[in-house]
């Protein structure tokens, strides 16, 4: 029995292949957004606003905000189950705040993701990326998408 569901072909979803890009997308505007300005200013020494848009162009950095707010909004909304919208729509925050934890931990030493200011900070992202997946999956019911 095994050996026949590996066997049979799947059809090509693309509303998987898009919410994997998003999750993906997304994942890589919140690490970017948690690298420190000192690190985009020493990267990139001849951009005028690397400590204040990081790796944009100054032009695009409203459309990077923006998307930072609409793609869990969008992930969410994409998703049939509440579980999966809350899971995808949080795991880039999940991803980049690892990532940021255990390169801030080799400056500044193991116990910076305890300390209190930082659980708050920490913990605030990842509501707000819950909160906009959850407005995303509701909003699914207001426009009667099953």
């Amino acid at each position: 029995m095994l050996y026949l569901r590996l066997m049979q072909r799947r059809t090509l979803n693309y509303g998987e292949i898009a919410l994997g890009v998003a999750v993906v997308l997304e994942t890589l505007l919140v690490a970017s957004a948690l690298v420190p300005a000192q690190l985009w200013t020493r990267i990139m020494p001849f951009s005028a606003n690397a400590a204040l848009n990081g790796p944009y162009p100054a032009s695009i950095a409203p459309l990077i905000t923006l998307l930072l707010y609409l793609l869990p909004t969008a992930i969410g909304f994409s998703c049939q189950h509440w579980q999966k919208a809350l899971l995808l729509a949080t795991l880039p925050a999940w991803i980049g705040l690892g990532i940021f934890l255990v390169a801030a931990t080799f400056k500044v030493g193991a116990f910076y993701m305890v300390s209190p200011d930082h659980i708050t900070a920490n913990v605030s992202l990842l509501e707000l990326f819950a909160g906009l997946g959850s407005i995303g999956w509701l909003a699914r019911f207001l426009f009667k998408i099953s």
